[in-house]
C-alpha cells in the first residue's frame, strides 16, 4: 500500500482515507480508532493495520477543526405516537430539530433520522435500527421516557447519547431539559399578581410525562404558596380531550377566571372552545400557555405564554453530544433551560 502523503513528508491522512483503503465506512473507522465497541475483530485489525501503514496521526495531535470535519454520523431519534401525523411536524420539536441541524452543519456531520413509537406515557414500544447501528458516532433522543431495558441497551452498546426533553431512570446521560416547574410557577404567579384567585390547570394528569408533571407541580406550588384552591381539568395533551375537560371544569366551577394550560397547542384549542361557549377571552377567562410556538402570536387574542428557547435546546444538545464523543469519560451534564414570560393579550387584570 503506497502513501503519497508519506512520500511528500506531509501527514494529511484522514479517517475517510483509512476508510477507503479498509473498505469500510468512515464511521466504522472512527469507532475503531476511538476503541469503541460494535466492530468485529477482523475488521478492527484491518482498520488498525491500514491506519498504521498509511501513517494516520491520532486526533489528539492534530488540528481540532480538522478532526471535527472528518464526517461524523449522528443519529437523531424522535418519539411519535399513533396520533402524530408526522413526528417532525410537531410545533415544539420542529424548532428543536432546527437547532440540532444547525450545529451538525457547522460540524460537517451527517444527521440521520429515525422515529420511535411510544405508548401514551411516551415510553418506547419499538426500538429503531438506528439505535443499534454501529456506524453511528452519537445519538440524540428527543421527547421520550426511556425504560430500564432501553437504558441498559444504550449503556451496553456504549454509543455517546444525549437526551433532549427526554428522561431516563437515574439520570445517567447528558441531557437538555426545561425548568418546567419554575416556568409553571411563574405563569401561575403572574395570574395571581393580576388579581386572579380562582385559577385552573389544563392538560396534565397525576401520571403525566415528566415535563408535564413538572408543570403541574409548579402550578400547585404557586397556588398553595398563596393559600388558594387548585382546580384541574385533567387530560392528556390532546386538544379534543383537554377542551372537553376544560369546559366541564368551568361549567362546574364558575368562579374560575383564569387557566394555566400545559402547552400552547392545547391553550389555543381551549381559547377557541371558551369563545364558542359565549364567554370572552380574556374578559371572562384569562388563558396562559407554555412553549411559545409560532402560532401563539397569531391567534386572537394573541396568547400570553412561557417561552422556551427551543432551537437553543437543540443547539445545546448537539454541542453536548460532540463534547461527549470527544471526551467520553467527562462528567455527566444536565443543561436546564429557563422559560421566559411573554405577555400578550390573553390575560387581563381581574378586579
Amino acid at each position: 500500500m503506497t502513501n503519497k502523503h508519506e512520500r511528500d513528508g506531509r501527514n494529511k491522512v484522514t479517517i475517510a482515507d483509512v476508510a477507503r483503503e479498509s473498505n469500510v465506512s468512515p464511521a466504522t473507522v472512527s469507532l475503531v480508532l476511538r476503541d469503541k465497541p460494535g466492530v468485529g475483530t477482523d475488521t478492527r485489525k484491518r482498520v488498525w493495520e491500514t491506519a498504521r501503514i498509511m501513517g494516520y496521526v491520532p486526533p489528539a495531535s492534530r488540528n481540532r477543526m480538522e478532526v471535527s470535519a472528518e464526517m461524523r454520523h449522528i443519529g437523531l431519534v424522535i418519539k411519535f405516537n399513533p396520533d402524530d401525523v408526522r413526528p417532525n411536524a410537531n410545533l415544539f420539536y420542529s424548532q428543536v430539530l432546527a437547532g440540532i441541524e444547525q450545529v451538525c452543519r457547522s460540524q460537517q456531520s451527517h444527521l440521520l433520522y429515525a422515529s420511535m413509537q411510544v405508548d401514551k406515557f411516551n415510553r418506547p414500544i419499538d426500538i429503531p435500527r438506528l439505535i443499534t447501528d454501529d456506524t453511528v458516532d452519537g445519538l440524540l433522543l428527543v421527547g421520550m421516557q426511556l425504560n430500564v431495558q432501553l437504558q441498559a441497551h444504550l449503556k451496553q452498546i456504549g454509543t455517546p447519547t444525549v437526551l433532549v426533553d427526554a428522561y431516563a431512570p437515574g439520570n445517567g446521560f447528558d441531557a437538555v431539559v426545561t425548568d418546567n416547574e419554575r416556568g409553571a410557577f411563574e405563569a401561575t404567579d403572574y395570574l395571581i399578581e393580576r388579581g386572579h384567585v380562582h385559577i385552573g390547570m389544563v392538560g396534565t394528569e397525576p401520571d403525566s410525562y415528566p415535563s408535564i408533571l413538572e408543570r403541574r407541580r409548579g402550578y400547585i406550588e404557586a397556588v398553595q404558596q398563596h393559600r388558594l384552591q387548585t382546580y384541574f381539568a385533567d387530560s392528556r395533551l390532546f386538544a379534543e380531550a383537554a377542551v372537553a375537560s376544560t369546559m366541564a371544569l368551568i361549567e362546574s366551577k364558575p368562579a374560575i377566571t383564569a387557566l394555566v394550560v400545559a402547552n400552547d397547542e392545547v391553550a389555543i384549542g381551549v381559547m377557541k372552545a371558551i369563545k364558542e361557549s359565549g364567554r370572552r377571552v380574556p374578559g371572562d377567562i384569562s388563558v396562559i400557555g407554555f412553549d411559545n410556538i409560532v402560532l401563539a402570536q397569531h391567534v386572537t387574542p394573541a396568547l400570553t405564554t412561557m417561552r422556551i428557547d427551543k432551537s437553543g435546546m437543540g443547539r445545546m444538545a448537539a454541542q453536548l453530544l460532540f463534547n461527549r464523543i470527544e471526551y467520553p469519560n467527562a462528567a455527566v451534564i444536565k443543561a436546564i433551560v429557563r422559560p421566559q414570560l411573554i405577555v400578550r393579550d390573553s390575560v387581563t387584570t381581574h378586579s
